[in-house]
């Protein structure tokens, strides 16, 4: 199969993934690479990023997970992270509309609390104007770490048991799965990660344990639509047997 030939009907590849989660890596390397200021090799990632999202649609993907800040992030310069939360605020500031108009529902998952004020309000302000839309989910994991998001939900697993809400006795996946990120959803059928590296980095480790895993050495800014369709095509030769025979 082609890479420019997914499928002949109407956008949509043979088996298509319903929820993709791509780890965006490779921005300040590519700077590096162009001899740039790190700044701008997130701007070129922004630039990727909607590239992405009008493919989403147009491959009819209903949900789309991007891996943007993870909670090892913070651990960066301070004028990069500065840099990336005013880039952050910026593009809820301009794109909300754009995705209200594309019928693109926006959610912020991951630990929210340690943003400043104004960025937690935009995030606020951007989700409720997006919320009744349905095209595409478009999951934006900012502050978020697998391993956060499992320890938050056993915070709120315990607390039901606390309260008397909840035997300890009736704990099991389903159960888990209910408290974590992006329960109420499609589960993740494709993992993309660009860059070369070949680690999840501490992403939806829950519920990518069934997932289809797909690596390339294209730094993010330079993944294009012929990389993703190379992705998708790779999906679609993918026998997936979830732990059976």
């Amino acid at each position: 199969m082609k890479a420019n030939n997914i499928s002949k009907k109407k956008n949509n590849i043979t088996i298509k993934p319903n929820h993709i989660a791509i780890i965006m890596d490779g921005n300040r390397r590519w700077a590096k690479k162009n001899k740039k200021l790190n700044f701008l090799g997130h701007k070129e990632g922004v630039k990727t990023v909607k590239k992405i999202i009008g493919l989403s649609l147009k491959y009819n993907i209903k949900a789309l997970t991007l891996y943007a800040f993870s909670s090892e992030n913070w651990k960066r310069s301070s004028d990069e992270i500065k840099f990336l939360m005013n880039l952050f605020k910026k593009i809820l500031d301009v794109e909300t509309i754009n995705l209200k108009k594309k019928k693109i529902r926006l959610k912020i998952i991951g630990n929210k609390n340690k943003f400043n004020f104004s960025l937690q309000k935009a995030i606020i302000k951007a989700e409720n104007l997006t919320k009744n839309n349905n095209k595409l989910l478009l999951n934006i994991a900012a502050n978020y770490g697998g391993r956060w998001d499992i320890v938050n939900s056993i915070k709120k697993i315990a607390l039901k048991v606390y309260k008397g809400l909840l035997n300890p006795k009736n704990i099991n996946e389903n159960i888990v799965n209910n408290h974590i990120c992006l329960n109420d959803i499609f589960p993740v059928d494709l993992v993309i990660r660009t860059g070369g590296e070949y680690r999840i980095s501490n992403f939806l480790i829950w519920q990518i344990a069934y997932s289809e895993l797909y690596f390339t050495k294209k730094l993010w800014p330079d993944f294009n639509k012929k990389d993703f369709q190379k992705a998708l095509n790779s999906f679609t030769k993918r026998h997936r047997r979830f732990g059976g025979d």
